[in-house]
């Protein structure tokens, strides 16, 4: 899962870098691989800055101000494919045809199929094993063939439509194209998300005789793949970018079309279990209001499984991401709710830490157990998802270590079975905890007396009770149906074999850095 953000100013002298860095830091919590930003000046001269490390650590002052210009493309990523090597920064930039900058979230499941085809038709050079850069390529080779010096909007819609048609999987993306204006677009099935807003211009656009002359716009404009971000920095009017649709957006206005419409709506159902902040709005559903519906339904949940007159004590977040999930059980369940665990705040998600020797130790140091809420209970621990296994089977031995009497483990999702395909960089299946093991069996997994998983249906419930236009989610994680059709068995065992800690800590260490693709480019 990565961030993406794209910012275009009205008043030509503007500096988009300084909202570009705000906005990336909003969107941490969607990727702390890397971090990167190109913004675009005066004459379509681009600057850049990206590397590994988490927002705060790749930009200070003096960088952002070398940032110059008054549009700009903004990422944070963690890895999806390939290597988390820098040369795997975004967002990547292509100088044929016009200068196109371009940051993705998401995943191709064609990638082979499209590497192939830049390589001996469209004879395009491909530097990483991003999808995003083959995404970006697919675009640029596309309005190659329009042989313009100059191209206007009907030509960009129709490169994205084409791109469309080609390139399959689940994906958000952001361009800026140099001198122009930026784009945004949306898969055609709408699984990742991507959100667009405007703001007044706080300063008068130049006048005609400004080195690039006038511009008609009275309004900024912002992507950015959730509503938080827009929210913080004065945006408003906030819309999703529609599956199959595309936004443009120059200093002569906004122009957008739909491209494809018939394709079922099918957003990431993780997103409102895990991934977005819950202050985010995406396609109408407030993730808040969502997590408090998903906290009732477990709770009903706990009762059809243990019983009305169970012997829970207490119930207990597993922070940050349950707390609103568990509030709500608690309170339905009439059971006393308690912040049993403190969290670091300065350790990163251990669900996206490579390795599972990695992600054990982080969660000691992430997590610190208070043992006068535990000892002496049965305590009900709530947590978003279970994954792997390796968090929840540390969080249960700290519980018992402190004092626990019973611990007893509920997940606001079902049980993760299968492979994601679509952007979220799942565990191979075969170590996925909940992998050809029935509830009883992972239980004894991670230690717990008992584990209690949301019903499916009810998950869903939880989310398109506040928007019934959306009939459908992607809950391929769950229950293995791929909602764009487009997955065969041999990339499923692909991707199992690229995907497990084994091979990915091997990928980290003999990966090469690029040499020279760090830099200010423009300097």
């Amino acid at each position: 899962m990565c961030g993406i953000i794209a910012l275009i100013l009205a008043n030509r002298q503007g500096v988009a870098a300084a909202e570009l860095f705000e906005g990336l830091s909003l969107l941490q919590h969607r990727g702390q691989d890397a971090a990167g930003i190109v913004t675009c000046g005066q004459r379509g001269r681009l600057y850049q800055c990206k590397a590994n490390g988490m927002v705060r650590d790749v930009f200070d002052a003096q960088q952002l101000v070398q940032l110059v210009g008054s549009l700009g493309v903004g990422h944070v990523r963690y890895p999806t494919a390939g290597s988390s090597s820098h040369s795997e920064a975004q967002p990547f930039y292509v100088n044929s045809p016009y200068g196109i900058v371009f940051a993705h979230n998401g995943n191709l499941v064609n990638a082979h199929e499209l590497r192939q085809f830049l390589d001996k038709e469209a004879h395009r050079h491909v530097n990483t094993d991003s999808d995003s850069e083959l995404l970006l390529n697919i675009f640029a080779n596309n309005l190659q063939q329009t042989g313009k010096i100059r191209i206007n909007e009907e030509d960009i819609f129709t490169a994205i439509e084409q791109l469309y048609q080609t390139c399959h999987g689940g994906y958000a993306c952001v361009a800026m194209i140099a001198g122009y204006g930026i784009v945004g677009f949306r898969d055609p099935n709408g699984i990742r998300p991507i959100v667009y807003g405007r703001r007044r211009a706080s300063h008068a656009a130049l006048p005609d005789h400004a080195p690039d002359g006038p511009s008609d716009m009275a309004y900024d404009y912002m992507f950015a793949s959730e509503s938080v971000a827009l929210d913080a920095l004065g945006f408003t009017d906030v819309v999703d970018v529609r599956p199959g649709e595309a936004v443009i957006i120059t200093r002569a206005g906004i122009h957008k079309r739909q491209l494809v419409t018939d394709r079922v709506f099918a957003p990431c159902i993780f997103e409102y279990v895990y991934f977005a902040r819950p202050d985010t709005i995406l396609d109408g559903v407030s993730v808040y209001n969502a997590r408090l519906a998903m906290g009732e339904a477990l709770a009903d949940q706990i009762v059809r499984v243990l019983g009305p007159e169970n012997d829970i004590d207490v119930v207990i977040p597993v922070p940050d991401t349950s707390r609103v999930s568990a509030l709500q059980l608690s309170y339905k369940l009439r059971l006393p709710y308690r912040e049993g665990f403190i969290k670091n705040r300065y350790i990163g998600r251990t669900f996206i830490m490579p390795g599972q020797t990695m992600r054990r130790k982080n969660v000691r140091r992430k997590l610190n157990a208070m043992a006068m809420e535990f000892a002496g209970k049965n305590v009900l621990l709530v947590d978003d998802s279970i994954v792997r296994g390796t968090t929840s089977q540390e969080i249960v031995q700290m519980a018992r270590d402190v004092g626990a009497k019973k611990v007893y483990f509920a997940s606001a999702a079902p049980a993760i079975r299968y492979a994601n395909v679509y952007g979220i960089d799942m565990p191979s299946p075969h170590e996925l905890v909940a992998y050809n093991r029935n509830e009883r069996e992972i239980a004894e997994a991670i230690g717990a007396d008992h584990v209690i998983f949301q019903a499916l249906p009810d998950l869903v419930a939880a989310c398109n009770r506040f928007n019934p236009a959306l009939k459908q989610f992607d809950t391929s994680v769950f229950d293995g149906h791929y909602v764009a059709g487009d997955v065969s068995a041999e990339y499923l065992r692909m991707l199992d074999s690229t995907r497990n800690d084994d091979e990915k800590m091997k990928r980290d260490a003999s990966a090469p850095e690029t040499i020279g693709l760090h830099n200010h480019f423009g300097k």
